[in-house]
């Protein structure tokens, strides 16, 4: 089974919990997982072998939060390029505002120029509609699992 890498970016630590919850259920699939720190991303390019989840909360005006920024940032500037990579990706946002998970789609849009490609569709988790978005994403893993396990089986 391949290695999971899992990336989260938050304010105020939904995103952080989301992440974690996101990972140990991965884990009790039998992946082998690595919750990243935004501090541990300087540097960190995702291997292509490996798949990817990112979770990230939106602040401001559809802004990336401080503490995954600079790995955005660092990306953007070198540039690599992941045609193998496989991601999926989880956004926080509340639909009141207009930007609503603005950081993910930024994410999206960045990994899509790098040449990745999606396994499964953004997730967008609705403040409005949920208290807790990581129950959101724990149902989610079940759509995520058969979309590995059937890229894995083609």
């Amino acid at each position: 089974m391949k290695k999971v890498n899992v990336v989260f970016g938050t304010v105020y630590g939904s995103a952080q919990f989301t992440a974690e919850t996101v990972t140990k259920a991965i884990a009790k699939l039998g992946f082998t997982t690595k919750l990243w720190q935004p501090n541990e991303l300087s540097g960190f390019v995702p291997p292509q072998d490996e798949l990817l989840i990112v979770v990230s909360s939106t602040t401001g005006q559809g802004d990336i939060p401080e503490d995954i920024s600079p790995w955005f940032s660092e990306l953007k500037s070198s540039a690599p390029y992941l045609p193998l990579l496989q991601y999926s990706l989880i956004g926080l946002g509340d639909s009141s505002y207009e930007t609503f998970c603005g950081a993910i789609k930024q994410f999206d849009e960045l990994l899509t120029e790098l040449g990745a490609k999606p396994l499964t569709e953004r997730l967008e988790i609705d403040a409005c509609e949920t208290m807790e978005p990581e129950i959101e994403a724990k149902t989610w893993i079940a759509s995520w699992h058969n979309a590995v396990t059937s890229v894995n089986a083609a």
